[in-house]
């Protein structure tokens, strides 16, 4: 009766939690489905079919290579992921001893004086079993469940520092390509300007322009040279972020390439044809923007790619955990049964334990039952189980927030495509406009004014192009990574 009444406390609803049907669509939205038409200066590859898109297939350049390798060596966030998932290895590896009998080998001895004034010794020694559990109600099988699923969420958890990492090296290295190609046309439209200004000057003195002119030109020669001090400071600061990102200092090819990159800025870059193929690519130049050629994701995918998320595995593992959480929890309203034994030889004397001594064994199983705890077991319980909610909420979240990342990284791709078509077709318009306002000034067709406003439209033109391109490169590296590229093969 007493066992009995012990476990009519157990609650016998242990239905499992199911996410929300309803936490993500089925497709991605409208926005997301729009895709750039297809030009000579932008063709979509075709969508690779199924896999995982491995980083050395997506990312080409010898150069963004080095770097990957080396921040994927180097990188503490990376090592604190890593040795996270080592230390759930080892709490799996004591939750999977539990399961078993631990045997120890133990010899004792004593020494006491007796009435008679003699002194009595007494050994012992043998193989001891002590206190093992005997799992009859799955409490032990299931606390080493929930530590095989926090291992494997664990494992899951380092995919994502490292998808992240590998995205965010190589944002870092074309944020830092772009910066070099800023730089280079930022002092190219200084030497520039500061001709034109010498020239206005000279013009001034002789009556030949106005004061007007003369004070447009030393505007425009003040405003470059602020954005060349802003674009010092950017540049010091993403090569300290990428820096920190690697681990080390840059390597001597990557430094080649920002030098490269600053010593022939690209006057009208053109976006080149992608490659051909069924898989993914993504071929990063080493010097300049205008010079990365890319195969792309088309829009279209489906949201069933979410599934290559590592995070998203990491919450589902996380929510098992939590419901052998439960079961564990709800083990602890049953009997614990233990098991002491030992077998062995005794003797007076040291020297005959295990040759004459006397030999024997001992058993001694244990059973605690739970009668009154305070409802410490019941609270245990419902703990777990708020948990166990918390966890299903977490992966739905997830699911939400890997469906919007993904919309916003096409929907960005879409729209992104455009705005580089757009900003390469005004680079070309602004070019061919300042070299045709040159030769009319130098013919008197033009005002001085007319030509300072066509420099000023071009150096515009010229940062728009470079910046329009970067966000597009960086939208898909971004996207590579929403969708759980490079994640390991084995899942």
């Amino acid at each position: 009766m007493l066992f009995t009444s012990s476990c009519s406390q157990f609650p016998t609803d242990n239905a499992p939690a199911k996410a929300d049907a309803q936490a993500v669509a089925a497709q991605w939205p409208e926005s997301a489905q729009a895709s750039p038409q297809a030009t000579p200066q932008l063709r979509l590859a075709p969508a690779p079919q199924g896999g995982t898109l491995d980083w050395q297939t997506y990312f080409t350049d010898p150069t963004l290579r080095q770097l990957l390798e080396t921040a994927l060596q180097h990188n503490r966030d990376l090592r604190l992921a890593t040795l996270g998932t080592l230390q759930a290895q080892a709490q799996l590896g004591l939750r999977q001893a539990d399961q078993w009998p631990t045997v120890n080998a133990s010899v004792s001895g004593s020494r006491s004086p007796s009435s008679a004034g003699s002194i009595n010794s007494a050994y012992t020694g043998g193989l001891l079993v002590t206190a093992y559990e005997l799992d009859f109600f799955g409490r032990v099988n299931s606390l080493k469940a929930q530590a095989l699923a926090q291992y494997l969420a664990s494992t899951e958890a380092a995919h994502t520092a490292r998808i992240s990492l590998l995205a965010t090296v190589a944002q870092s290295w074309l944020a830092l390509l772009a910066d070099e190609e800023l730089l280079g046309v930022t002092r190219q439209t200084l030497d520039t300007r500061a001709q034109s200004l010498k020239l206005i000057e000279l013009k001034f003195q002789h009556g030949a322009a106005s004061e007007l002119d003369r004070q447009l030109a030393q505007t425009l020669l003040e405003a470059t040279r602020v954005t060349h001090a802003q674009q010092i400071r950017q540049r010091a600061l993403d090569e300290n972020t990428l820096v920190l990102l690697l681990g080390q200092a840059l390597p001597a090819p990557a430094q080649q390439a920002l030098a490269a990159a600053a010593a022939s800025p690209a006057s009208a870059p053109a976006m080149a044809a992608p490659a051909a193929g069924g898989v993914t690519a993504l071929a990063l130049g080493a010097t300049r923007l205008s010079q990365l050629q890319l195969a792309e994701l088309p829009p279209g995918l489906p949201s069933a790619v979410l599934t290559r998320r590592p995070d998203i595995r990491q919450a589902e593992l996380l929510l098992q955990a939590s419901h052998a959480n439960i079961d564990a929890a709800r083990a602890a309203f049953f009997p614990r049964i233990s098991l002491t034994a030992g077998v062995g030889s005794a003797s007076s004397a040291l020297a005959n334990l295990f040759t004459a001594g006397s030999w024997g064994w001992t058993l001694a199983p244990q059973l605690v039952l739970p009668i009154f705890d305070a409802g410490r077991n019941q609270s245990n319980l419902q703990a777990a189980q708020v948990a166990r909610d918390v966890a299903l909420a977490q992966y739905d979240k997830a699911i939400q927030t890997a469906f919007r990342e993904v919309a916003d990284a096409l929907a960005s791709r879409a729209s992104l495509a455009q705005q580089v078509q757009a900003s390469q077709a005004l680079l070309a318009a602004e070019t061919q406009r300042h070299a045709l306002t040159q030769l009319r000034l130098t013919h008197g067709a033009a005002s001085q004014l007319d030509a300072l406003d066509a420099q000023r439209s071009l150096f515009a033109a010229q940062q728009s192009a470079v910046q329009s391109r970067l966000a597009y490169l960086q939208n898909q590296v971004q996207l590579f990574k929403v969708i759980g590229g490079g994640a390991s093969p084995a899942h």
